[in-house]
């Protein structure tokens, strides 16, 4: 006899045989038995297959019904200025950057298995990935809206992959501007995810993730703990310290230079006339090199009551043309010369310009286009947008006929990409000044300015070249000396972009030839020769830029990143100069011992090469690693036996750890963010406390020492080492050499003058030898 099936009574509150038990499925289709209570008749269910569902089917699921757009962008500001223009068809959600990485604990990339990459989402991610997998299940269609470049295509792919989004609902958009014209019309035109480039980018993370996860474990043993290598940051490093050793080798050499300063005879009204100096040009006609002072002697004695007479006058005009529109290596080295902008704070500002701001327009439009590009295209419809406002501005003649055309100078540059621009010629710096911060007026004035004469006709100058014969009275005429000037004629481009640092306006007098001219005095100058100038991070942003080595994405993280670890500093009262460490000169020697081919230009130039074809569809991906891989795998091996240990031991502090019952020495150690002090007793004891860099300057509130320190967002500032006791701070950089009228505390205005905090005084920095 079958055992009666029971179930839980609720008005009984009691188990009870089921009576006339019924097999059903659920809505998902799950087994289960349906029927009334034997006692009290009221009706029962419990879930579970009995002998009854036996040939029972599962019934095939209800077709997913999906409705709307779901699109995703990398940041909140850009989904909110593209929220704006697609209207409320349209859900945009932002991913907040990347949503998948390989993982941080292991290499994460099988070498045995065509170097197949293993992802996963960080736990910090994982929430914004099940929204956006949500969103995504009710959607119709998913467009993927990240950045143009290659590291946007790839947020894309690991977007649908992690999203678990079907390839055949999503679409890929991009646009170089975010503008409603722009968003519309990419989003009229969308595509598939671009696997050229993706396959490009994931190369590029797996080369970085061998040569990072290869050699910095043999650098912990043999150096010190925490210290990294990188396949293009090594690189870098090893540029700053070549240099370095460039300028400790360097030998000056003495030279001399002969000016000789000139004016027209006194007019018969005895009025004095203009003055204008002229260089040594030949001796005997033939060019001569004053090397010692003994050179230059005999020529004073034959000029100091010598004869001057006006030899050949050549009257000329020279053009000079506009500079290209920005890429983000000439952004960064322009922001750098005349904003003072570090890389980093460059990009994160032109970020904001690019994501969108409200400018009193009623809504947020980005006001520059994409600002990660190695290009100086320009498209035919903007060009023209700019002649149109240039001639209604300043007039036709100031529009160049036929309109400019620029070639970038940058190695595997993607010509398809636009320049740096503003998105509308229209929003003068002036019309959005009062809608911006400082920084980023300033850099929207740099931009807007070097984009619009870029468009303009070239300034015109009127150049004066005079040869003037020279020597001793009645002696003929063996030197010649040579003058020359130039007057502005037609401003141009520079009626917009003004900066004539490099112009030096100089116009001579009107001299005819033949002209007998009087001396007013002979200058002669001893100089020697100077070493090549340190890098800073703008010049160090090009020299990579012109060896191929990297791309306009990676500039500013691979400074930022080397100074991090401690390789490269600025040192103290050195403006932007960028100097190599001890630490990073010890590595970089290591490194170009056992890995020359590494950390060699000319292979990393060549793999950026070999990456851009893989991006172009000429090559596949998996053989550029391999031919990579195999040979550093034997390098690697070989270091692993004969790289030298030369152990970094901490640097003490000169104190005692302050934890009751401790008694370790405080020690400099290094970090995942640069240098913090630490207990040598680690990890028993866990105290810590900020690394202070003194500056050599006392503070003038409490005779402390002044230290560099950051902000939040990492703005750099000079504060009290006994905050917050004190609180003395400045954003300029103080100077070691007191106020000449007061003794107060000198800061930097600028790179000539300093301003003192006491009385205000302003000097010059030259004088003060500092």
């Amino acid at each position: 006899m079958t055992e009666a099936l029971t179930a839980y009574c609720f008005k009984c509150r009691e188990k009870r045989p089921i009576q006339d038990p019924e097999a059903v499925l659920n809505k998902r289709g799950g087994p289960a038995t349906r029927g009334t209570c034997s006692v009290c008749g009221t009706k029962m269910y419990r879930t579970g297959r009995t002998a009854a569902h036996k040939g029972m089917r599962k019934p095939e699921p209800p077709p997913k019904v999906r409705s709307g757009n779901l699109v995703i962008v990398e940041s909140p500001a850009k989904a909110r200025t593209i929220g704006r223009f697609l209207g409320k068809e349209y859900k945009v959600m932002a991913s907040i950057g990347h949503v998948r990485d390989l993982l941080r604990s292991q290499l994460s990339v099988d070498v045995d298995d065509d170097f197949r990459p293993r992802y996963r989402v960080p736990n910090e991610k994982r929430q914004v990935v099940k929204e956006l997998r949500d969103a995504a299940q009710k959607a119709a269609t998913i467009y993927l809206a990240t950045d143009m470049d290659r590291e946007g295509e790839a947020i894309a792919w690991h977007l649908m992959e992690a999203a678990e989004i079907e390839p055949e609902r999503v679409r890929r958009v991009v646009f170089h501007e975010i503008t409603e014209s722009a968003i519309k019309e990419s989003f009229a035109r969308p595509a598939d995810i671009n696997m050229r480039l993706v396959d490009a980018q994931q190369a590029r993370r797996i080369l970085d993730r061998l040569v990072g996860y290869k050699i910095s474990p043999l650098l912990w043993v043999r150096v010190r703990n925490r210290l990294t290598a990188g396949r293009v940051q090594s690189v870098t490093v090893r540029i700053v310290v070549e240099r370095e050793r460039e300028i400790k080798a360097f030998e000056p050499q003495e030279y001399w230079s002969l000016q000789v300063e000139l004016a027209k005879q006194l007019s018969p009204e005895g009025e004095s006339a203009q003055q204008f100096t002229a260089n040594l040009h030949r001796v005997n006609g033939a060019q001569v090199e004053l090397t010692k002072q003994a050179a230059v002697t005999p020529i004073l004695q034959d000029l100091e009551k010598g004869e001057f007479q006006v030899n050949q006058v050549r009257i000329g005009q020279r053009q000079r043309k506009p500079k290209a529109p920005f890429t983000t290596s000439t952004l960064q080295q322009a922001a750098s010369g005349r904003l003072h902008f570090r890389a980093k704070r460059t990009m994160r500002i032109a970020q904001q310009l690019y994501e969108g701001l409200d400018v009193g327009e009623g809504e947020t439009e980005g006001l520059i286009t994409y600002m990660r590009t190695d290009s100086v295209n320009i498209s035919a419809q903007v060009q023209q947008q700019a002649r149109s406002w240039i001639a209604k501005n300043y007039g036709s003649d100031y529009v160049p006929d036929p309109p400019p055309e620029y070639q970038t100078k940058a190695k595997s540059a993607q010509e398809a990409h636009e320049a740096i621009r503003p998105t509308g010629v229209h929003r003068t710096p002036k019309s959005v000044k009062s809608f911006l911060n400082r920084d980023q007026k300033r850099l929207y004035d740099l931009i807007w300015r070097r984009f619009i004469a870029s468009q303009m006709a070239p300034a015109r100058f009127r150049t004066q070249r005079v040869d003037i014969a020279a020597g001793p009275a009645g002696g003929g005429w063996p030197y010649t000396f040579r003058a020359s000037g130039s007057e502005l004629e037609f401003p141009g481009f520079m009626a917009v972009d003004d900066d004539r640092r490099d112009e030096g306006p100089k116009v001579l007098p009107p001299l005819d030839k033949g002209e007998r001219l009087r001396l007013v005095r002979l200058l002669p100058e001893q100089h020697f020769t100077q070493p090549p100038p340190r890098f800073t991070e703008a010049t160090l942003v090009k020299t990579l830029e012109e060896h191929g080595i990297g791309r306009p994405s990676t500039y500013a993280p691979i400074i930022t990143t080397i100074q991090q670890r401690g390789y490269v500093e600025h040192p103290p009262h050195s403006g932007n100069a960028l100097q190599p460490t001890d630490v990073g000169i010890l590595v970089n020697d290591l490194l170009v011992e056992h890995f020359s081919e590494v950390v060699s230009i000319g292979f990393t130039a060549e793999m950026e090469s070999r990456l851009d074809k893989v991006a172009g569809g000429e090559t596949e991906w998996v053989p550029v690693i391999r031919d990579f891989y195999t040979p550093f795998a034997a390098r690697l091996a070989a270091a692993e036996k004969e790289m030298p240990e030369m152990r970094l031991e901490d640097q003490p502090v000169g104190r005692e750890c302050p934890q009751e019952g401790c008694g370790g020495a405080l020690v400099v150690r290094w970090g995942r963010y640069g240098k913090f002090v630490a207990c040598e007793n680690y990890p028993e004891c866990k105290f810590t406390e900020p690394w202070l860099e003194k500056i050599g300057v006392a503070c003038p509130d409490c005779g402390g020492d002044l230290v560099r320190r950051r902000t939040r967002k990492g703005r750099l500032f000079f504060g009290c080492s006994g905050y917050p006791e004190c609180e003395f701070a400045s954003w300029k950089q103080p100077l070691t050499a007191p106020c000449p009228l007061c003794s107060g505390l000198l800061v930097a205005k600028n790179r000539r003058e300093a301003l003192c905090k006491a009385c205000g005084e302003e000097t010059l920095q030259e004088g003060l030898g500092v």
